[in-house]
């Protein structure tokens, strides 16, 4: 089934949510300044930026309740937005023990990451705080991939920052929530196999994604490899994609949800052909 452009609104993991009965707000977060696409739509999910703090003093609340009552949108809006952040301000959320900020900052020490990421640390302390609770989805993006000049010294800075988000979310899960975590970091579009006149590689075809998790088998690298001889690129510049990256999302969310191949393939993903199962999830 193919669908016309501009007709599907709505992300990918917000139509897995509108097939998954039951759900509330709290199970799907988009952390961060950024839009994402991909939970927009009619499923419930809530947003999180760090910058919002809207801490009211009770009488403030009481007036704001006035003032939206009879408002169903921003009433209920409203009330999510304070009760959210009543909970970080109680700690409920985003909290890492002393223990486990200790245990991650040596271990990226040990791995050469020493730096201070502030705002990548808050995004990810935020997700796993809530993961450890109701939240079952938090997605966020992570910027600085777009390397059209001088890749070989800018590609360092968003791998050092996905490594960290890695173990940092690994550390403060901890054993239990982490075994039954998938984490996917996946982007659109792939980069050319040529570099371009400024030591950089423009907008590409094929690609590669990340998966991390102790759900997952792991260890290893999944797909077909077509090689970077000249009769094996796309185009003559790019690599030869060998598969759909839906298809790969769509084997996570079946191994983790249990959503059913025609659900995936004809309301997640419409027109998906999942292939062969890669036996992504344990």
């Amino acid at each position: 089934m193919d669908v016309a452009l501009g007709v599907q609104r709505d992300g990918w993991l917000n139509r897995m949510l509108q097939t998954v009965p039951g759900l509330s707000a709290e199970t799907a977060y988009a952390v961060g300044r950024e839009a994402l696409p991909l939970l927009a739509g009619a499923g419930p999910s809530r947003a999180w930026t760090p910058e919002v703090n809207l801490m009211l003093s009770a009488q403030s609340q009481m007036l704001l309740d006035h003032i939206y009552h009879d408002d169903d949108l921003f009433r209920e809006a409203g009330t999510e937005a304070i009760e959210l952040s009543a909970d970080l301000s109680a700690g409920l959320s985003g909290r890492v023990a002393p223990a486990q900020r200790e245990a991650v900052e040596k271990r990226l020490t040990g791995l050469g990451e020493n730096r201070a990421w502030p705002d990548l640390d808050g995004l990810v302390d935020f997700a796993t705080g809530r993961m450890a609770g109701a939240t079952r989805i938090a997605a966020f993006s992570l910027a600085g991939w777009d390397t059209h000049r001088n890749q070989a010294g800018a590609i360092a800075r968003p791998l050092s920052r996905l490594q960290r988000i890695i173990l940092r979310m690994q550390a403060q899960l901890g054993p239990q929530v982490w075994e039954r975590t998938t984490l996917i970091a996946m982007t659109e579009f792939g980069r050319t196999v040529r570099q371009n006149g400024t030591g950089g590689t423009d907008h590409g075809t094929g690609g590669a994604m990340v998966l991390a998790g102790g759900a997952l088998g792991g260890g290893a690298v999944l797909g077909d490899w077509p090689g970077l001889s000249e009769s094996a690129l796309y185009d003559r510049r790019d690599l030869m994609p060998t598969s759909d990256v839906r298809a790969w999302a769509a084997w996570s969310m079946r191994g983790l949800f249990g959503l059913d191949r025609a659900v995936l393939e004809r309301a997640v993903f419409p027109g998906l052909d999942m292939g062969r199962d890669p036996k992504l999830i344990l």
